[in-house]
């Protein structure tokens, strides 16, 4: 069955219950009525619940109701929010400095609003102490928990362990937010010494 909207002539039934042009109810029409009825406004025939028994038809302008449908689902795609997962790696064996880093990385990515899949990466002798990945992985949670909760807690996948931190809906802001909030700070004058 085609998804297409049928329209005037290629609505093939004997019957329909006809809807006018301002939504009030006509009743049940032949076809051929309904198709004079609609030539006479200058409008369309348009079938718009076909599973109906007889099938519903509207009179209306279907250039205008298809352009009006487009605009509909194309504001609706735009208001739709992107869900991007960052993904940041790391050693159980990880100098402080770089953990550090590394929080830096993830704390930036929580803060644009971002989830962050957290990866630590076991090589040779090191994948017969998960528990390292494991409190590494608690510490960075724990370090970041202001600004996020743990979504999917660590587990072991083969030589990796993997953990997803969400960002806290009440902190993440979006990058415009974050933008309009430093341009307002930036604005702000500063107290003379």
């Amino acid at each position: 069955m085609s998804a297409e909207t049928r329209i005037n002539e290629r609505i093939r039934v004997p019957e329909v219950r006809l809807v006018g042009p301002n939504g009030e109810q006509v009743g049940i029409v032949r076809i051929e009525d309904a198709l004079r009825l609609a030539r006479e406004a200058d409008l369309d025939l348009v079938e718009v619940a076909a599973q109906a028994r007889p099938p519903v038809c509207k009179l209306m302008d279907y250039g205008k109701f298809k352009y009006e449908s487009a605009q509909k689902a194309r504001e609706s795609r735009r208001n739709q929010q992107q869900t991007v997962i960052k993904e940041q790696k790391l050693r159980p064996k990880i100098d402080p400095h770089d953990y550090e880093t590394k929080k830096g990385h993830v704390t930036r990515f929580l803060g644009q609003g971002h989830k962050v899949k957290v990866t630590i990466m076991f090589r040779g002798r090191e994948q017969s102490r998960p528990e390292l990945g494991f409190r590494l992985l608690q510490r960075l949670a724990e370090d970041v928990g202001d600004l996020a909760f743990v979504e999917a807690s660590p587990k072991q996948d083969g030589r990796n362990m993997t953990m997803v931190l969400a960002p806290n809906k009440k902190v993440a802001k979006t990058p415009k937010q974050q933008q309009a909030q430093a341009d307002a700070e930036a604005a702000e004058p500063t107290p003379a010494s």
